[in-house]
């Protein structure tokens, strides 16, 4: 609160309307002011850091210039997107920001007028830019779509097919802006080439160009040739570029720090867009952690930290005596890697997420990162499968949907033995419905010749993997973020019997009243707790395909009903499996679905998420209660419909 009061600049920013207001000497001490409250908002309520503190000016600077929300901003993944959440008006909600109901940590088209695009997925923005600008041009409307990119979002080939579809509108009103945070400036770079930038995108040049276009093109020839001249001498002071290829104006590289380069260039850019002449790309070279030393030392550490003190910075805590699920799969990967010297470790960009940091360390012929290109990832790791690697495709649940037409059509046509370790199955929590890895049960068991597989806690994990690798098939292992029960990992590389579950407790119930829990994952440990509850027979199902049909027919002979709980969503999920599986047998039964409800899941506590979804142990007992007729010692009365 103290810093809020004393920012008094800051305070008076309630739209870009304000902003337009500031003499521009006074831009430097705003974003200041602004980096500075991003800190202590972050330092707060956890959340993205470093890349933040990287675009303070570019955000001030965007809004300074554009007409928005007329002009549309797109920013992608949009994790760096918290100071234009502030100068948009939201500045004294920040203190939510990640908890339910609160802001979001992306852009949401419900949450302000000025987001005009929800991101949260990588190399987005240019496509919904782009369709954004053809269709102000459709509507016959003066307005101006902006791409804001990162340099890791550039590798997604998504992004480079719309720049090749842009680049045939030579009028099209679209600003691409690279926002490279990985490349430090020279001296040489920064003076320099911001003047001569300028120079390419002023008056003069345009002017020029323009004119001698109109004399040239009487002689196709020596236009050519001029064309060529100018690209050669535009490469001796700026980056020889393939954006110039696909049709776009280039400029750059300047400094995403200096709102003197960063306010005329983009002054300049946007006038040529609403002149139609058409897409235009600004580099600009910002710094994650800007602003805060800690963060610019360590931007890995600050990407996105949880509650901290600014002054002591983020603690590097002690190795945890409870190994995380992703940490687990870590471990495994190293220690198959040392048995099989075919296995091949593949992530799209994921190293630290997926647990990789080892593997690569250890193994780093056998360690590809592909950059953020899931398509790529699944169809390389085909090709490896192919030749007779056993690849590992470590990758995000949410992630996986980007590569689903790669999964069926060259992985699992063609029988490849590729295992998928599916990290961030279920909720996530705070990063949302984005994030969440809600629907890989539904997308991945409709596959012919796929394999998934539902570990309920660690030790579990490593043995499924274990299982899946050395299956002739392509596989898929989901485990949620973070750890389990604490269970420890067998120091061996242990097989389970393919597609069997086992019995984790048994019912002493009348006849009549006996109720069997079909658990899949995690959410084994909630239902043992209401099965002691209400004397249920619980099993550990472990496959969801192939689905343990002998366990379902025994347990159909002597219970009288089912009840089916998943973290993922209910709709073509594990229940779904189990009730398709008992209908084909011929057996009716009652079967109560918990899992995830047919709504886009918001960002919030994960234990808060899971409540509200029911799928705690008091709203799973609760959802039993009302369906089934249910003995507890404190209820002797059997209740329910």
């Amino acid at each position: 609160n103290k810093i809020i009061e004393d920012l008094m600049t800051l305070n008076s920013i309630h739209s870009p309307a304000d902003l337009k207001k500031l003499p521009r000497e006074q831009l430097p001490a705003l974003a200041d002011e602004l980096r500075q409250f991003v800190l202590d908002s972050v330092s707060k309520t956890g959340g993205h850091l470093s890349s933040n503190l990287g675009t303070v000016e570019l955000s001030i600077a965007l809004h300074y210039v554009f007409d928005t929300p007329q002009d549309r901003i797109v920013w992608d993944v949009g994790h760096q997107s918290y100071p234009h959440k502030i100068l948009t008006g939201r500045r004294e909600r920040m203190n939510t920001l990640r908890q339910f109901d609160g802001l979001s940590g992306f852009p949401r088209r419900v949450e302000s007028e000025y987001d005009a695009f929800g991101t949260g997925h990588s190399s987005t923005s240019i496509s919904a830019a782009m369709g954004m600008a053809r269709a102000f041009q459709t509507k016959g409307e003066k307005q101006v779509a902006v791409a804001v990119i990162g340099d890791s979002a550039m590798t997604g080939g998504m992004a480079f097919e719309a720049m090749n579809n842009a680049g045939v509108y030579d009028d099209l009103p679209l600003v691409v802006i690279l926002n490279d945070n990985d490349m430090s400036i020279s001296p040489a770079v920064g003076a320099l080439n911001r003047h001569l930038a300028r120079l390419l995108s002023g008056n003069i040049y345009s002017a020029t160009k323009k004119g001698i276009d109109s004399v040239l093109s009487i002689a196709p020839p020596l236009r050519e040739f001029a064309k060529r001249l100018e690209d050669h001498a535009k490469g001796m002071v700026s980056p020889s570029t393939i954006f110039q290829e696909f049709g776009f104006n280039y400029f750059g590289p300047i400094d995403g720090h200096d709102l003197d380069a960063l306010i005329p260039m983009l002054q300049n850019v946007r006038r040529l867009a609403l002149e139609g002449r058409g897409p235009q790309f600004l580099h600009v070279v910002t710094r994650k952690g800007q602003g805060y030393e800690l963060a610019e030392a360590d931007p890995v550490l600050y990407h996105g930290p949880s509650k901290f003190n600014p002054e002591e910075g983020v603690k590097k805590s002690a190795t945890p005596s409870q190994k995380t699920f992703t940490q687990v799969v870590g471990e495994w990967l190293c220690d198959m890697a040392h048995a099989d010297p075919l296995l091949i470790g593949i992530t799209p960009a994921m190293r630290e997420g997926s647990g990789l940091v080892e593997f690569e360390q250890n193994f780093p012929k056998r360690y590809y990162d592909v950059g953020i290109a899931e398509q790529h990832a699944v169809t390389f790791a085909a090709g490896m499968a192919c030749e007779g690697m056993k690849p590992v495709v470590a990758i995000y649940s949410t992630f996986l949907q980007r590569a689903y037409d790669q999964l069926i059509h060259d992985v699992a046509i063609q029988d490849l033995p590729v295992l998928f370790a599916l990290d961030r199955a279920g909720l996530v929590g705070a990063d949302g419905a984005t994030h969440a890895g809600a629907y890989d049960i539904p997308f991945l068991r409709c596959i012919p010749n796929m394999l998934v597989l539902t570990p309920a806690d660690e030790a579990e994990c490593r043995d499924l993997l274990t299982t899946a690798f050395h299956q002739p098939h392509p596989s898929a292992v989901r485990y949620p973020r973070g750890a389990g029960v604490g269970t420890i990992p067998s120091k061996e590389l242990r097989t389970v019997p393919l597609g069997k579950g086992e019995l984790r407790r048994k019912s002493n119930a009348p006849a009549g009243q006996r109720i069997a829990i079909l658990a899949f994952g995690t959410l084994l440990y909630p239902a043992l707790e209401v099965a002691e509850q209400i004397d249920a027979t619980v099993a550990n199902m472990r496959f969801v395909k192939p689905l343990d049909l002998d366990l379902l027919k025994s347990l159909a002979q002597d219970h009288d009903y089912f009840v089916t709980i998943e973290d993922g969503a209910i709709q073509g999920g594990a229940g779904s499996a189990c009730l398709e599986a008992l209908s084909a047998m011929g057996i009716n039964k009652p079967l109560l679905q918990l899992g995830l409800p047919d709504v886009f899941v918001e960002h919030g506590d994960y234990k808060l998420l899971m409540s509200k979804c029911g799928l705690d142990s008091n709203g799973i007992a609760k959802a039993i209660s009302l369906r089934f007729p249910v003995k507890t010692a404190a209820n002797p009365v059997a209740v329910g419909k």
